[in-house]
């Protein structure tokens, strides 16, 4: 009996040992494929972004800061990141505004709500190349859609070259980029719209709360925290976006849609001067990172104003 119970116990050790092992097996994939495809990448860009170009195969020379030194005076790189800051605001507020909105309409009770919830999708679900061939066939100053309704209803002569002007290109890069978007972030807080009790709408109800006042008391609160998360992922979905930028105006016309990761797909591969945009894409992750940061006190702070 007692080397049964000797045995019995070392048996439990060992599952104890390799219960306790376990998370970290499980989680030890996630970490080596993180290690190798991200931070391993970001590291050697890193390490670039101090260096000069490739003089010869395998053989690079250490400049320290003068890359760094070289994008600070650099005009075209502040007019990049002005691009892109704007291109982020803009996308982000449309994006996720537009999205609430679509998912407090299809909140509600109403005939065909599934197949309008369907149609809603449909945009996020398009490829990026599609979409952009339909804004220009949209978009064109010939034959496009837009130009008719234009003509209605402001009096003009020539049709505006949309994509091609330096006042419109940026704006209808954003819609387009908001109008891929939104979609995603409707669904998520049409989700969240869901899950809140309908008990606190009654008591609201009851309480003499007018409809707006529900929404500002019952529904924002519940939604704020979602709100920022999708904040948070609008502008780093925001910040790297390419595909739509490059098909449709490719960084003009004269750099007014230029963003921060134009500006490294031209630096590395139209000027070959990978060292010069290892140093824009660095600047580039500093400025998202500290956007990110910013985001993650404001979410802590509401929800330690919330708790208390």
């Amino acid at each position: 009996m007692a080397v049964q119970a000797t045995v019995s116990a070392s048996n439990a050790v060992v599952n104890h040992k390799r219960r306790d092992y376990l998370p970290y097996m499980l989680v030890l994939p996630i970490i080596v494929y993180e290690a190798i495809f991200i931070l391993i990448p970001i590291l050697q860009q890193v390490v670039s972004s101090f260096t000069s170009d490739v003089i010869g195969i395998g053989t690079v020379r250490w400049v320290g800061l003068d890359n760094y030194n070289r994008l600070f005076a650099d005009r075209n790189f502040w007019n990049s990141l002005r691009v892109t800051l704007a291109f982020m605001g803009g996308t982000v507020i449309l994006s996720v505004g537009i999205g609430l909105l679509a998912a407090l309409l299809l909140n509600q009770n109403f005939r065909g709500r599934s197949v309008a919830r369907g149609i809603m999708t449909m945009p996020w679900a398009i490829p990026d190349l599609p979409a952009i061939m339909v804004f220009f066939w949209i978009l064109n100053p010939n034959f496009g859609v837009i130009n008719l309704f234009v003509r209605w209803i402001l009096p003009i002569d020539q049709t505006p070259r949309w994509l091609l002007d330096i006042n419109l290109a940026l704006p209808l890069v954003i819609a387009i980029a908001a109008w891929k978007a939104f979609p995603f972030y409707g669904l998520v807080t049409l989700s969240v719209l869901q899950s809140i009790p309908h008990d606190l709408y009654e008591a609201a109800k009851v309480d003499g709360a007018t409809p707006l006042q529900s929404f500002r008391y019952v529904t924002l609160p519940e939604l704020i925290p979602t709100l920022m998360l999708m904040g948070i992922l609008a502008c780093i979905f925001a910040f790297r976006q390419f595909a739509l930028i490059f098909l449709s105006t490719g960084g003009g016309p004269a750099r007014t849609t230029e963003t921060l990761v134009i500006s490294v797909y031209k630096a590395a591969f139209n000027s070959f001067d990978f060292s010069y945009g290892a140093t824009i894409g660095v600047a580039g992750f500093v400025v998202v990172f500290a956007i990110t940061v910013l985001f993650a006190y404001l979410q802590r702070r509401q929800e330690a104003v919330a708790s208390s």
